[in-house]
Parts: C-alpha cells; sequence; structure tokens
C-alpha cells in the first residue's frame, strides 16, 4: 500500500511518499481501506518528534479515518463493505488502516466520505473533555479559545447545540465572524482585544462555568480569573506552553476544577465508551446537519506536506483532509 512515512524529525518536508506492507488485522480489529484521512496538530507534532506514538501503534501519522471495511477478525460489529469512520492511534495517512473495532463509527447518513475524515479527532475529544471531563451543561456559559481550530469548531457547534452559551477568540475579525456562524454568541479578536475584560463585559462580571483551552502558557491563569464559582477549565492543548505561575486562591475560594486529558493514549476500551456516547448522542444531530465538520481544504495524499504547511500557517478554519487516490 501506499503511505506517508516521516523521515526524520522536520518540517514538512520531510513527509515522503512510500511503498509499506498492508496491516495485519489482529483479533478485534478491522482493515479499513481509506478513502480520507484528516489532519490535525498532533500529526506536526509527531512530524516535529516532539509527540511519538503510543507503543504498538503505527509510525505513519495520522489519527483520523473514513472510507471502507474490506476485513474483520474476530465477533465484531461490522462487515467487509461497511461505510465508517475511526479514530486511530496511527497509521491513517496510507491507503489500508487496521483499527480496534470499537473506535469504528458509521459514517452519518447523507455525508460523503471526506466530511466524515474529519469527525473522529475532534469530536472525540471534545465530547471526552467538555462535556465528560468539563460536565457542561445546558444553561451554562463557555469559553472556547481557538474557535476556529478544528477542536474549536467542534466545540462551538456542539455547546450551542446542548444548549450553551457560548464565547469563543479566535485571532482576526474574519475568524471571529466564523465562529458567530458556527454559533458563539460573541468571539473575541484576541490580537486586538483583552479576552478577560471582553468575557466579564458580556457577563456582567460573572464570567463562565467552562473553558475549553487548547492554549495553555500565560493563558492559565486568566482563564482561572474568569471561572465562576465551580468552574471547570480543561485544559485539550498546550501550544502556548506546558508551564505557568498562578495564585491558587481563586481555584479554593471558587471551588474551581482544573482537568485536561490526552486521547491517543488511551485503550480501545475507553475509546470505544466515547464512540458509544458519540453515537447515541451526537450522531442524531451530525445526520440531521444540526453540527458539521468544517472543512477547510483537501490534498491528495502524496501531497500530505502541503496539507502540512496550510495547517502550521494558521490561515485554516476547522480542518484539512488528505483524499486518496480517485476518491
Amino acid at each position: 500500500m501506499r503511505a506517508i512515512e516521516i523521515a526524520e524529525p522536520g518540517g514538512p518536508e520531510v513527509l515522503r511518499l512510500v511503498e509499506r506492507p498492508a496491516p495485519r488485522v489482529a483479533p478485534g480489529e478491522v482493515l479499513i481501506k481509506v478513502e480520507a484521512a484528516g489532519v490535525n496538530r498532533p500529526d506536526i507534532m509527531q512530524r516535529q518528534g516532539k509527540y511519538p506514538p503510543p507503543r504498538g501503534a503505527s509510525d505513519i501519522p495520522g489519527l483520523e479515518i473514513a472510507g471502507t471495511v474490506v476485513e474483520i477478525a474476530g465477533e465484531v460489529r461490522w462487515q467487509p463493505g461497511d461505510r465508517v469512520c475511526a479514530l486511530v492511534a496511527g497509521g491513517g495517512y496510507a491507503e489500508l488502516c487496521a483499527v480496534p473495532a470499537p473506535q469504528v463509527l458509521p459514517i452519518p447518513g447523507g455525508m460523503d466520505v471526506r466530511r466524515a475524515a474529519a469527525i473522529p479527532e475532534t469530536y472525540f475529544t471534545v465530547w471526552t473533555n467538555m462535556f465528560q471531563r468539563g460536565a457542561l451543561r445546558e444553561g451554562e456559559r463557555v469559553l472556547v479559545h481557538g474557535g476556529t481550530s478544528g477542536i474549536g469548531t467542534t466545540a462551538i457547534q456542539l455547546a450551542h447545540a446542548f444548549g450553551a452559551t457560548v464565547y469563543a477568540t479566535a485571532g482576526s475579525d474574519e475568524k471571529c465572524d466564523a465562529c458567530r456562524q458556527l454559533g458563539a454568541s460573541a468571539a473575541i479578536n484576541y490580537r486586538t482585544l483583552d479576552f478577560v475584560h471582553r468575557v466579564r463585559e458580556l457577563t456582567g462580571g460573572e464570567g463562565v462555568d467552562v473553558i475549553l483551552d487548547i492554549v495553555g502558557g500565560d493563558y492559565l491563569a486568566r482563564n482561572i480569573s474568569l471561572l465562576r464559582l465551580h468552574g471547570r477549565l480543561v485544559q485539550v492543548g498546550l501550544i502556548g506552553g506546558s508551564k505557568a505561575q498562578i495564585d491558587l486562591r481563586p481555584v479554593l475560594n471558587n471551588r474551581l476544577t482544573v482537568t485536561g486529558s490526552t486521547l491517543r493514549p488511551r485503550t480501545p476500551e475507553e475509546k470505544g465508551l466515547i464512540a458509544h456516547e458519540l453515537e447515541e448522542k451526537v450522531w442524531p444531530l451530525l445526520e440531521g446537519g444540526e453540527v458539521g465538520p468544517v472543512v477547510h481544504a483537501t490534498f491528495p495524499l502524496e501531497q500530505a506536506a502541503e496539507a502540512h504547511r496550510l495547517l502550521e500557517s494558521g490561515e485554516v478554519i476547522g480542518k484539512v483532509v488528505l483524499v486518496a487516490e480517485g476518491d
């Protein structure tokens, strides 16, 4: 099969098209003919040598795919010919990918394969963090940082669909407009406005109940200052750095929760529990068009380096997807 491998840690140019043996399917897995694969920030980090795959996972980058089941092993839900999308721990940038069956979901009715490939990584991440760990509820307020990222566009739509008031930050007026179109009540250009001051204005000084943050670094203290009594800060990224210094008194006084998680190292069983909730609670929204992946651009598999360059440019609203030849 054709696949994209990382020749050595470095820039986009280290991604190269190669021939690899087709993966073997272990009991409890399915083999998927990959027709499209999502491109995500963790792929960039892996390419740079900063995010190695978990033990036992493929060294081929790519964390989400969509296509057709071509082989199964053992007692699984799926059959050859099923149209599916899947969360994977690696191996997505290839023509074939073996996936634990619990991590596989049907392509939502009426959705094409390119958009379906942009679902798993961000929808699994947002669901487990914003709703499971952050316990966002109807009627609450949530602040989503990086509102036009893959995580952000997903979080805005889901929070709005489940009855929360959504505020978002983004890096341009155009991106702020996109956040509002996706369901944010207000969007703040962090390059021209102090998001802490603006959120306080928008909430009458009360702040928000949940913050979903992909930045980290010096956002930590500012985030904590915006949380209401029993507020929850959920950290899902560290693009601004992993270290910060804060005053812990607001955490104690307001009984705050600071939490976070990673998705890739979790077991298939853990990921399967998330998949079950998504299929039950979110798939009807996807099939009804109430929420959906935002695909900014697609590239042929062999142009993975160009896809990475675009994602790193900061100009993307939503997701970038790689498409297999002929799809």
